[in-house]
């Protein structure tokens, strides 16, 4: 399961609402994923609730076709409603075994880390994957803790067999020295978001995957 989860991981698209230009979420979310994105988790901080579910249902049925798995973000009322493949949780978030024991086996659980810390007690709780969070500073996110730099990519490859997700100020142009530090998956949001062609943006994404396999 490990490997397919790591895939599956590999181009993690996470909305962003103010990053569409305009845009249809519905939309952005089509292209991106016809363009390669892997994983989709929707991050939705100041949706009500039923707004929340309905339009996590409607993205999961946008992405069934492709078969890419949706992650909601911190809310587990969410991911449980909609039939979310996926729940990323922060440190402030529902403690990891709660969420274990109310989640359906299948369904993933990632968790950020934000230092140290975090990834030794990660060791001992029930996650599938971690998000290395932020890599690079970030405006698309401002309550982040200090960048970990690619020197903490690699501190974290040395310390965990999980998946590595890397988040925060993901783009193409330092997308291969963050694979090559340890991340196994690209965590990204305005390079895909924001992009005036968001199908093009992830091809782009998969071209340095493909770049990377062939070293």
């Amino acid at each position: 399961m490990r490997k397919a989860l790591t895939e599956a991981l590999r181009l993690y698209l996470v909305t962003d609402q103010a990053s569409l230009r305009g845009r249809t979420l519905a939309d952005v979310v089509l292209a991106a994923v016809q363009g390669g994105v892997s994983c989709v988790q929707l991050r939705e901080k100041a949706l009500a609730t039923p707004d929340f579910v309905a339009l996590a249902l409607a993205v999961k049925n946008l992405l069934a076709p492709f078969d890419v798995p949706l992650v909601i973000n911190d809310r587990i009322d969410v991911a449980l409603a909609c039939g979310a493949q996926g729940l990323h949780l922060g440190q402030s978030d529902m403690p990891v075994a709660l969420a274990r024991q109310l989640l359906p086996p299948h369904v993933f659980i990632g968790l950020s880390v934000e230092n140290l810390g975090d990834v030794a007690r990660a060791a001992g709780q029930a996650v599938d994957y971690l998000g290395i969070s932020p890599v690079y500073a970030t405006v698309t996110k401002t309550d982040t803790a200090t960048p970990w730099g690619l020197a903490g990519v690699r501190q974290v490859r040395a310390l965990t067999g999980l998946p590595l997700v890397a988040i925060g100020g993901i783009h193409q142009a330092n997308a291969a020295e963050v694979l090559h530090a340890g991340a196994d998956g690209l965590a990204v949001v305005s390079a895909i978001c924001s992009a005036p062609n968001p199908q093009a943006a992830a091809q782009s994404f998969q071209d340095i995957f493909r770049a990377q396999r062939s070293i």
